[in-house]
């Protein structure tokens, strides 16, 4: 079992002792330390290893944005902001969620969840069946089979799914060559797709087993060889 070691800093009691009750109830998760002051934690980080930041955003002196940037990289972050506004700040970060006060047991449980699952991920040396990528301020999670097909919006790509369209800032060419283990294969300069989701074909379309048709680029037909 994946366990994340985590420190919770805000500056307000009644959060600290809210979300300390609600780490107490995670398994995966050990909560080493609160803090008031992100100074304390700063050297707290120095000094031990830790997996997992919560942090409030605003805070006086040094803020959650500010602190996140000064610590080494790599580190999962989880925001908690009575702010909305933040959101913008917080998806620049890469972090893994972002909650917005009052924060829910349930709520809370699903972003802890995602950092759990993003660190499976990446020591996981195994072929997985989902994906894991940022959109929409957050780290997402979606099984293979959920994806209809991929399209290339220049610096970004949309992952569509029966529900759902995702907006990720990722090329083709890089998405491609990271995930083509699960076999994607591109079949036109703006599409990817899974292999195995396509029904039939002809010399310039692609029609998928759930009945979308997607053109054939010329310079693509040999894929199919």
């Amino acid at each position: 079992m994946t366990s994340l070691s985590a420190i919770y800093v805000d500056d307000e009691m009644p959060a600290l002792e809210l979300i300390k009750n609600y780490c107490s109830s995670i398994p995966e998760l050990r909560l080493l330390a609160c803090f008031r002051q992100a100074a304390e934690a700063l050297e707290f980080i120095k000094k031990n290893d830790v997996d997992l930041l919560i942090l409030d955003i605003q805070m006086p002196e040094i803020s959650g944005v500010d602190m996140v940037k000064m610590i080494p990289p790599g580190k999962l972050i989880i925001f908690i902001t009575a702010d909305p506004g933040h959101a913008a700040q917080a998806y620049e970060l890469d972090v893994i969620d972002y909650l917005v006060k009052p924060v829910f047991p349930e709520r809370f449980l699903k972003a802890v969840q995602k950092a759990v699952d993003y660190q499976k991920y990446l020591e996981s040396s195994n072929l997985q069946d989902y994906i894991i990528f940022k959109s929409d301020y957050m780290v997402n999670k979606l099984p293979i089979d959920e994806i209809h097909w991929i399209e290339g919006c220049g610096e970004y790509l949309k992952i569509v799914t029966r529900f759902k369209q995702y907006m990720v800032l990722q090329r083709l060419n890089d998405f491609l060559e990271k995930h083509d283990q699960f076999g994607f294969i591109r079949i036109h300069k703006s599409y990817i797709v899974l292999k195995d989701h396509i029904e039939s074909r002809n010399s310039q379309w692609a029609i998928l087993k759930n009945g979308k048709q997607l053109p054939i680029g010329r310079t693509y037909k040999d894929t199919f060889s």
